[in-house]
């Protein structure tokens, strides 16, 4: 196996979000976690209607997680993934903390592109939002690093590595060990704490529900397997913590936003689809 080869064609490069508390209101259009969001005028807040843990279901507003200015990102995008001007939304609902596992979780989070968002104003949080779920502002750095797929979502499409084998070449070829690593990031590739996310989104994609799945020909999962080659990091969303305050995804996990090559191709970011990992 020339692993130097093999390395070179899954190689992705990951924006990876530095976060710090904002000493001071951001302005306008800035990248950014938390705080309200800068909106065009028309904007409508997105909501999700599901069953919290106490059993109570009902229509609530989701979060606001991060936006990011694309003009700030450009220079990073090494593959030219992403529109490199216009701002980029991300919202989770957090009360019910939907997990991605069921087609019925579509809407629990949302990714909004704004390709010409003209004036924007901080926005006020509908008067139903929860404080709890109002996240503080952070200010947001920049930095790319290049990146490898853990091997579990490696191993279906490359039946002849060993994961031993695999990350010992990883490490000697320069690209290290992230299994450990809590990071925000655009792109690149998922740190995994439970296993590949690809192959359920196609599950998903096609309406299989991912926490009982039922037994699949081998037909099946080979129509799957190719479907999930077709999805993508987006966005990953770990721990954010200052001080006292910690925002956590389940236990110390991390959120993942996934979407098609051919939506991001296009610009289409309206089916993008959420899994929440945690330990």
């Amino acid at each position: 196996m020339d692993f130097q080869k093999l390395f070179d064609q899954i190689k992705r490069t990951a924006i990876i979000t530095n976060y710090e508390p904002a000493e001071k209101e951001l302005p306008a259009g800035a990248s950014k976690f938390g705080g309200k969001p800068h909106l065009p005028e028309d904007f409508v807040w997105p909501y999700y209607e599901g069953e919290d843990f106490g059993g109570v279901t009902k229509s609530r507003p989701l979060s606001f997680l991060a936006q990011i200015n694309l003009g700030e990102i450009g220079e990073y995008d090494k593959e030219n993934e992403l529109p490199h001007s216009g701002m980029l939304y991300f919202f989770y609902e957090m009360c019910t903390m939907r997990w991605g596992f069921d087609p019925k979780d579509r809407g629990c989070a949302r990714v909004f592109y704004v390709e010409n968002p003209g004036d924007l104003q901080p926005t006020a949080f509908p008067g139903d939002l929860e404080a709890d779920f109002i996240v503080p502002e952070f200010a947001l750095s920049f930095e790319q690093k290049t990146e490898l797929p853990d091997f579990e979502e490696l191993a279906e499409r490359e039946t002849d590595v060993g994961w031993d084998q695999y990350d010992e070449e990883k490490v000697l070829c320069g690209y290290g060990d992230s299994e450990d690593e809590e990071l925000s990031k655009l792109l690149g590739y998922a740190n995994l704490i439970q296993g590949d996310m690809t192959f359920e989104c196609a599950e998903i994609d096609r309406g299989i529900y991912c926490g009982n799945v039922p037994e699949l020909s081998d037909e099946q999962k080979e129509q799957l397997l190719f479907d999930s080659n077709e999805w993508v990091l987006l966005f990953q969303m770990s721990t954010v913590t200052d001080g006292d305050y910690e925002l956590m995804f389940g236990d110390c996990g991390s959120i993942y936003f996934y979407i098609k090559k051919k939506d991001l191709r296009e610009r289409n970011f309206e089916n993008v689809w959420l899994i929440l990992q945690c330990f």
